[in-house]
């Protein structure tokens, strides 16, 4: 079910309205003493007057003096204790007035920073308060009941109603439109095909569908986001160090210049004045608005940062480590080519292969089926299917007894091929075997995500200067890896315990940042400044151990953190400094005896009022991403749809490159290269054209200028060269092919394979990354 009884729902708005009650009845009640004794004054009642504002300055002096003592005995030294003088010279003075206007200056800033933690906390707030409480749970007898949540176990079959919030992480067993803006960020709908996994939390935005539970509550991804969102609302919200490091150069200064103020002159009340004017609002108020508006803005794009010395750590940062696997790349396999014997079907070797691997639970078997369904083939029923832990599985498809794992014997020469590509490349091998041999290997690998490159560049811009990825996985991988995505320096074949040390060796140069899964890097994240928990989900979502969780899996969500991170501190210490400043000059204005307790007040009030405002900028700004309008957002969809199939003519075009160079005199050497090029003609090129007369010419505005897609189109012109220049060969054969003629078809079938892969993987990392519209990886 998902959602609340109705009858709790009128609750949320009176607590609300409560709430804000309470936050505003103290500044509220004190103006109006305030005002009240402005009437008595006019009227000629000073005398009564000042009994009222000498009564509101006491109201504000007894609160505040009880937090103040609070912090000493704590061994806290903050700023609070300049109010507390202020409030107490002005009674002493008799400056009644004076006093009235600090109260309402510190009741002021107490309103605005309940306000504005209320205001940052509003969104983490609204995840505890839709979180799901009750399932509807098919019966054994085809009935359906609503059962309290912690009664939902993996493998119930689940009905979602429609607005219903999905109450487990589960598999969808009906085609189901969602909205899952509140674990991604993003606004738009998402549809899920049937098997699809679906995580807790989003909300059912079409017709009802089944679910098959595959968690239950505790371990499902919203549990751990609640988790966190209610530590996070738990723990203070302002950037106490920032504040605190200003006050521990400003409050001595302030103590001193009033002495001296006071012993020069001989006039007490000049110690007064510098007092109330060094009334530090600026840090009372604009630092705690600028960073908790950080917060509440990162929150909304999918991170949770635990509390605002967090958030200014990340904006401080200089130094970040990456894990690999699951950060920089998807986490998990994909099927990315199937070779086969020469004279052999890849659907068919690929079809075979996922057919006996439907029932594995293994996570190679998982990347095949899913290739597989995703290029459409008809999977058939195995029998007799066995699994030899370490060696395969076997079983019969069809009528044939297919192997799916390692290969036996020896192999074929075209197989050591296939083998030393694979090694090359850094992928892992899966072998198709039936009774007579080898039918073909399927080549997988842990894709990079499309967004890496581009997040790295994003961060380097932020100011990040140093950017390290450390991994378990071999160098050669991990130097492919980190080449692709354009880090400084990588660290293979690192244990858990080497990344702590790396990252407690980083972390004495510079402010350090470790982002990794939040399981096996739990020791790493702990070490550093800030550690981040990517793409974490369930129970690993709740782990202690990280300062700021990303609650959906995307990369680029942690350079919008930092680049939010970096203006949110740059605006309160801005902030800070200007108002502390026009302090300054005001307290030595006043220390000559220039400027009264009561101006110095209201003049503090008009500092105030100007950093306040500066402050309110952090709510926006500071973001380098580029907004994507939705017609753009339709055409990358579309596009990057069409892609798959452009890989798929990609990979004939690779096989056909082969067979014209293994074995030039074959008869079937001319039909394939006859093929291939049809394909490239009648789907690769059209593609190309609709790229550069749709796609590029939208992508100006969100990438800054028509010169963005230059080097892109001088790609499409390439990939025509090539194409025309295979055809030219062909039109040119009568027969087989000469042999004078093969080493340059040779170099147009290789070039055009080199362009094209370089092509597409170009598209998909700077154009396709931003449009990314969920956790999946890949995308």
């Amino acid at each position: 079910m998902g959602t609340e009884p109705r009858e709790c729902v009128p609750e949320r708005p009176a607590r609300a309205r409560r709430a804000v009650v309470a936050e505003w009845a103290p500044l509220a009640l004190l103006t109006l003493a305030v005002l009240a004794g402005a009437a008595l004054w006019f009227a000629g009642a000073r005398g009564a007057a000042g009994l009222v504002w000498a009564a509101v300055t006491v109201a504000a002096l007894a609160p505040a003096a009880w937090t103040m003592l609070r912090q000493l005995w704590r061994r806290q030294f903050g700023v609070d204790v300049i109010a507390v003088l202020a409030l107490l010279g002005a009674l002493l003075v008799r400056e009644y007035l004076a006093g009235a206007v600090i109260a309402v200056m510190v009741a002021t800033g107490r309103a605005l920073e309940e306000y504005a933690r209320r205001r940052a906390t509003r969104d983490l707030r609204a995840l505890l308060e839709r979180a799901p409480r009750q399932a509807r749970r098919r019966t054994a007898d085809g009935g359906i009941e609503v059962v309290p949540l912690d009664r939902v176990v993996a493998g119930d079959r689940l009905v979602v109603g429609p607005g219903d919030v999905v109450p487990v992480d589960g598999t969808v067993e009906e085609a189901a439109t969602l909205d899952e803006s509140v674990v991604t960020g993003e606004s738009r709908l998402v549809g899920r095909a049937v098997g699809e996994q679906v995580a807790s939390g989003v909300v059912n935005a079409g017709a009802g569908f089944g679910l098959r539970a595959d968690r239950n509550a505790a371990e499902s991804t919203y549990a751990g986001i609640v988790r966190l969102a209610a530590d996070a609302t738990a723990r203070k919200a302002p950037m106490v160090r920032l504040a605190d490091r200003y006050a521990a150069a400003f409050v001595p200064f302030t103590l001193l210049l009033a002495g001296l103020a006071w012993l020069l002159s001989g006039e007490f009340v000049r110690a007064v004045a510098v007092l109330v004017v060094a009334t530090p609002c600026p840090l009372l108020l604009a630092t705690p608005i600028a960073v908790v508006s950080g917060l509440s803005r990162v929150a909304r794009r999918g991170v949770l940062v635990r509390d605002g010395g967090s958030l200014e750590q990340l904006g401080r940062a200089r130094t970040l480590l990456l894990d690999k696997t699951g950060t920089l790349t998807a986490g998990r396999p994909r099927a990315a080519e199937t070779v086969v014997a020469p004279g052999g079907d890849r659907d068919e070797v690929l079809r075979l292969a996922a057919s006996v691997e439907q029932l594995s639970p293994h996570v190679l078997a998982a990347a095949l089926v899913r290739q597989a369904r995703e290029r459409g083939l008809p999977l058939a029923g195995p029998t007799d299917v066995t699994e030899e832990p370490g060696r395969g599985v076997t079983g019969r498809v069809d009528g044939r007894t297919v192997r799916v794992g390692q290969l036996d014997g020896e192999p074929p020469a075209w197989a050591d091929r296939v083998r030393d590509r694979a090694e090359r490349s850094g992928r892992s091998t899966v072998w198709v075997s039936d009774e007579h041999g080898p039918l073909g290997a399927i080549l997988l690998e842990d894709p990079v995500r499309p967004d890496a490159r581009r997040t790295v560049r994003r961060l380097r811009e932020a100011g990040l200067t140093r950017l390290v990825m450390v991994t378990g996985d071999r160098p050669r991988t991990a130097r492919q890896v980190a080449q692709v995505v354009g880090v400084d320096d990588v660290i293979a074949r690192c244990a858990p315990a080497e990344k702590a040390d790396r990252v407690r060796a980083e972390s004495a140069r510079a402010v350090t940042v470790m982002v990794g899964d939040g399981v096996n890097d739990a020791p790493a994240l702990a070490e550093a400044h800030v550690g981040v928990a990517m793409g974490a989900t369930g129970a690993t979502a709740s782990a202690d151990v990280a300062d700021a969780v990303l609650t959906v899996d995307r990369l680029d969500r942690l350079a919008d953190a930092v680049e939010i991170a970096r203006y949110a501190r740059r605006i309160a210490v801005q902030s800070a400094t200007v108002g502390m400043g026009l302090a300054v000059v005001a307290m030595l204005v006043a220390a000559a005896g220039r400027l009264p307790p009561v101006a110095g007040a209201f003049l503090q009030e008009g500092i105030d009022v100007l950093v306040i405002l500066n402050a309110l900028r952090a709510l926006g700004g500071g973001l380098r991403q580029r907004e994507v309008p939705p017609h753009t957002r339709e055409l990358l969809d579309r596009y990057e749809h069409e892609h798959g199939g452009v890989r798929d003519v990609l990979a004939r075009l690779r096989d056909t490159a082969d067979l014209v160079a293994t074995h030039p005199d074959d008869p079937g050497c001319v039909p394939a290269v006859r093929d291939v090029h049809r394909r490239l003609v009648d789907e690769v090129l059209p593609h190309e054209a609709a790229e550069e007369r749709q796609l590029y010419p939208a992508l100006a505005g969100p990438l800054g200028s028509d010169e963005a897609t230059s080097t892109m189109s001088r790609a499409h012109v390439e990939i025509v060269r090539l194409v025309e220049r295979i055809g030219g060969h062909l039109a040119a054969l009568d027969g087989g092919l000469p042999a004078e003629e093969v080493p340059d078809l040779l170099a147009a079938l290789y070039g055009l394979d080199a362009v094209l892969r370089l092509h597409l993987a170009q598209e998909e990392e700077d154009y396709f990354s931003l449009n990314t519209a969920d956790g999946s990886p890949g995308r």
